[in-house]
């Protein structure tokens, strides 16, 4: 069944098919078929949000299904279970706590993440949720990348970032090659740093000139329906997708 309601709001915007496709950056075929089918051929969720913003509507006017603006933003504030001025406020025993209720997904992604590197609980939860069959996946940034240099800037700390990677790494030495335990590096600009368990997450926000520590941090569980979750969620998988595996502590090119 076609999408009456897209169709709508592109004729009243004065747009054609194709200008639409022009600024959106897709083929003139591919906005066809999101109105030639409501529900098989819907827009990829970004281009759901540049096509609502360009036609000036909400996104529940032009999917009969959509929740409208004021509901996702209710729904995200549902979300969000506690936000946090800083990290240094958040209580130890959370990230733990968290981690520990852990069953389908165990995430961390970090520039250095030093201090969890020597936490001994951390290492005993890694341990035993990769022996519960739970794949632990710890994405730390590649410490001879622009964006780690260019961190290692913004903090203040310059090289020092790259050395406490590598720190961080040192520490992690006794869970490579330990079954469900992956290592990955990354050449990201991260934002945030994600930790995730499930359907529970904290995100430390990166502000420019400020260590980690002492950045914001929100604690979010997922709803159904909502987004905020969810956002994250997908930038995880993209990190990961989008980096390399290590099998081991020392990088190469690295001297003794």
């Amino acid at each position: 069944m076609a999408n009456e309601r897209l169709r709508g709001a592109i004729l009243a915007s004065g747009l054609t098919v194709e200008q639409i496709a022009e600024q959106m950056g897709v083929s003139a075929r591919t906005v066809d078929r999101w109105l030639e089918a409501k529900d098989q051929r819907r827009p990829y969720r970004r281009h759901q949000y540049a096509l609502a913003n360009l036609l000036r509507r909400d996104l529940s006017d032009l999917w009969s299904d959509e929740q409208s603006a004021s509901e996702l933003a209710e729904a995200g504030r549902a979300e969000l279970v506690k936000l946090y001025p800083n990290r240094a406020v958040v209580p130890k025993e959370l990230w733990t706590s968290l981690y520990a209720g852990a069953t389908r997904n165990f995430d961390l992604v970090v520039y250095a993440g030093f201090w969890l590197s020597e936490d001994p609980l951390f290492f005993r939860l890694i341990r035993e949720k990769a022996n519960a069959g739970v794949l632990v996946r710890l994405m730390l940034g590649d410490p001879d990348s622009a964006p780690v240099a260019q961190r290692g800037e913004d903090e203040g700390i310059g090289p020092a970032m790259g050395g406490k990677i590598r720190n961080a790494l040192a520490n992690y030495g006794p869970l490579f090659g330990v079954p469900g335990v992956e290592f990955r590096l990354h050449a990201t600009t991260l934002y945030n740093s994600l930790y995730r368990a499930d359907d529970n997450m904290l995100v430390n926000g990166h502000v420019y000139g400020m260590g980690a520590y002492l950045s914001p941090v929100m604690h979010l569980s997922q709803v159904p329906g909502a987004e905020l979750f969810s956002t994250y969620a997908a930038s995880i998988e993209r990190i990961w997708e989008g980096s390399r595996r290590i099998n081991s502590p020392r990088l190469e090119g690295d001297t003794a």
